[in-house]
């Protein structure tokens, strides 16, 4: 909200931490909504005993803040909301704008770290490649839209199972190498749907020698403290809860093998030392 601050207390850890900070670091901001940015400039400037009514004047308390990110990736997403909104939502749409010094990142250190010089050349046009298309220069004026032309060597040739034909191409020769555990570390294949990640997770793991062990989740809910007086526990039965598929969850069946790789997605809880893992090759 646009008048909304964090709740922090004095005399509190978390406010004792704040206060003796020097530098944040917000990743992924222009994905953030300008709101979150604006709570905590006014939660900055309130530990920090700076006027609330001066907007401009000593932003985040006079903290060193740097937001990272892309504009050229997902925008604050706005429900039911039009592209204005989203455009509106957006960190360069905020009061704190004027007051960002904007640093441009000219090498793509990501792609040349550890390639080989013979190759440098190479990912420099695929880099070069897919700026231009984030920035709109291929394919002619457009509105938004526009048709481009992808390189013969990243199309999938016609066959009959193209699914396969993309498998071996990040993949090839899986079997001689999957022992090696630098192989699968420098390869990834990217799905936009959970459904095509478990269909690619099947597939990958039919090629694996041995026998398949079947892993299931658990199939009730934990009745903490927290549930409210009318939680009632029959709403979710098993064949409910088994069904559920949401992002970065592993689904309610796993397969393994020995040899498969596994991903480790997030430590859920801390104290008990439980963790949520997938078996995959892909992400």
């Amino acid at each position: 909200m646009p008048s909304s601050s964090s709740c922090v207390k004095g005399n509190t850890n978390v406010y004792e931490l704040l206060k003796k900070t020097s530098l944040i670091i917000w990743d992924e901001a222009p994905m953030i909504h300008k709101h979150a940015f604006e709570a905590l400039d006014r939660t900055l400037k309130d530990v920090m005993n700076v006027d609330l009514g001066n907007t401009f004047g000593s932003l985040f308390g006079g903290k060193v803040v740097v937001l990272g990110g892309d504009f050229r990736q997902i925008l604050p997403v706005v429900q039911n909301g039009t592209r204005n909104d989203c455009v509106n939502a957006t960190i360069s749409s905020s009061y704190i704008w004027s007051n960002c010094k904007v640093l441009k990142l000219i090498k793509n250190m990501r792609l040349t770290v550890g390639s080989q010089m013979s190759n440098t050349l190479e990912i420099k046009q695929f880099a070069d490649w897919l700026l231009d298309i984030g920035q709109g220069n291929l394919g002619g004026p457009n509105d938004g839209e526009a048709t481009i032309t992808i390189p013969k060597d990243l199309l999938i040739k016609d066959s009959l199972d193209p699914m396969s034909d993309w498998i071996d191409f990040v993949y090839p020769s899986m079997l001689d190498r999957f022992n090696d555990l630098t192989y699968f570390q420098e390869r990834a294949l990217l799905a936009p749907l959970n459904d095509v990640v478990q269909e690619i997770n099947d597939r990958i793991l039919a090629y694996f020698p041995g026998q398949e062990m079947e892993y299931l989740s658990s199939d009730s809910i934990d009745e903490v403290e927290s549930v409210s007086e009318d939680f009632d526990p029959a709403l979710y039965s098993p064949d409910f809860l088994n069904c559920i598929k949401m992002s970065r969850m592993p689904n309610h069946r796993l397969l393994l093998k020995v040899g498969v790789p596994i991903m480790l997605l997030r430590n859920i809880n801390q104290k008990k030392r439980v963790v949520q893992w997938n078996s995959t090759t892909s992400c």
